[in-house]
């Protein structure tokens, strides 16, 4: 049943529906930018918070920093009354407010929440009367009403509460997974269905409408929590399928088979499967992430996901297994690791992306490092690379020239630059970890 149009409530909706709402959007990383152009475009003045002030003054001056978000798309939003600030203050002068902000694990596997709760404080003095708060940060079942509103309700001065009915007053609170895919080219941002959960029916209603001005499908669902098991259940059911072809390429190249030719086989039956393929560890955001935040979780209800668990460590173990590949395949070539000059190919954690999150390739380059390999690397996303959360390489992008002095190349990140006839042409060893030599026939490839 909608919503009637009444009191508060009713103006906020007549305010989407003209667009006259304000909507601020905190984090502008490769969610939040992304999230902030659609709401641009659909006519929407938007305010973009981000404690970085290089991103501020980059986006203020019409520039971008992600490579597949051109600047011309940024100055068009300027023009449509788009600015990025780090000043918070300005939250109380937004309708709504949606939070982007990175959500990983601690060095012990455990959610880090930090940002999330020091985003629900920063907003918390700025709240007023009507505003919706929605949190997009991937996370465990129960985050919202359990850490944001919480904070929310508790460092406001005013003493505000969630108000979850249309006879309350107060503020409303949403939980709406982001969906990105970065590279995906195939699906537009606005056909991707918008999952919304909200603290209440009015919050529901609220947001559904919001979102629904600039994707064309929304899928409310019961309450927040709700919405935050169903990312988690997207990302693991990848997670999952993705550790079994990996297990089934180490069985397979054992017993002489190409994983990736079963692979190919098996996706034409028109039911039933879908093709996942094997590769030298996850990367991104969520998908090696997420299984960790669940599983978290699930002990606090004394059950053990014992299943997601051998994924993720089936996973996590893949970079181990390309050290051991590379370390054979130079073995045949009569050269030992300690000392062997290596050159990884790609960065980015997925191919022709300018995203580091989690990459396997920061795995093993410390691996290679540890074991006494000079390692350079080239990606054309990125010339340098320096300190991040759980890495700190200090490395600049290596050309592709001479690539005969390497001992090996290990190619790590299937970037579609990259010509790999010549690359295999012109090196002493080549280790693929993503099929990226397919139909090259040469004794140089060990594909792993």
């Amino acid at each position: 049943m909608a919503l009637a149009v009444t009191g508060t409530t009713g103006e906020w909706r007549k305010k989407i529906e003209g667009r006259t709402a304000r909507i601020g959007v905190i984090g502008m990383g490769y969610v939040g930018l992304p999230l902030m152009l659609l709401f641009s475009e659909a006519g929407f003045r938007v305010t973009g918070f981000d404690i970085d002030e290089k991103k501020v003054t980059t986006l203020n001056e019409g520039g971008s920093y992600i490579v597949r978000i051109p600047a011309t798309e940024i100055q068009a939003a300027q023009r449509a009354g788009f600015r990025a600030t780090s000043d918070f203050a300005a939250i109380t002068e937004m309708d709504a407010v949606i939070v982007c902000v990175p959500t990983p694990l601690t060095d012990f596997h455990e959610p880090d929440l930090s940002y999330v709760q020091a985003t629900a404080e920063a907003i918390a003095p700025h709240l007023r009367t009507g505003q919706l708060i929605v949190l997009e940060s991937t996370t465990y079942p129960g985050t919202t009403e359990e850490e944001l509103i919480p904070i929310l309700e508790a460092k406001n001065p005013q003493g505000l509460h969630v108000a979850r009915d249309t006879q309350a007053e107060g503020f409303y609170v949403a939980f709406s997974p982001e969906r990105e895919d970065p590279g995906n080219d195939t699906v537009a941002r606005r056909d991707i269905p918008k999952v919304v959960g909200g603290a209440g029916q009015v919050a529901q209603e609220l947001a559904a409408s919001l979102y629904g001005t600039i994707f064309n499908r929304t899928v409310p669902v019961s309450t927040p929590a709700t919405a935050e098991m169903t990312k988690l259940l997207e990302n693991i059911y990848r997670c999952v399928n993705i550790a079994l072809v990996n297990e089934l390429k180490q069985l397979c190249e054992r017993m002489g088979i190409d994983i990736f030719e079963v692979i190919d086989a098996a996706k034409t039956k028109p039911f039933g499967f879908q093709a996942f393929y094997p590769g030298p560890g996850l990367g991104g955001h969520c998908i090696p992430i997420d299984p960790f935040y669940l599983s978290w979780k699930a002990k606090q209800f004394d059950f053990r996901t014992r299943f997601i668990e051998l994924a993720g460590e089936v996973n996590t173990a893949m970079p181990y297994y390309v050290i051991e590949r590379t370390a054979d395949a130079l073995n045949e070539h009569e050269k030992a690791l300690k000392k062997a000059k290596v050159l990884v190919l790609g960065m980015s954690y997925k191919r022709d992306v300018d995203d580091l999150r989690e990459s396997p390739s920061l795995t093993i380059i410390e691996l290679l490092r540890q074991k006494g390999a000079i390692v350079s690397y080239n990606d054309p996303y990125f010339p340098y690379v320096g300190q991040g959360r759980h890495y700190h390489l200090d490395m600049h992008c290596a050309p592709l020239e001479n690539l005969g002095e390497y001992d090996c190349v290990l190619i790590v990140t299937d970037h579609s630059d990259y010509d790999y006839e010549r690359i295999v042409r012109e090196s002493k060893l080549v280790v693929d970890t993503r099929n990226a030599t397919k139909g090259i026939v040469s004794e140089k490839i060990v594909r792993c």
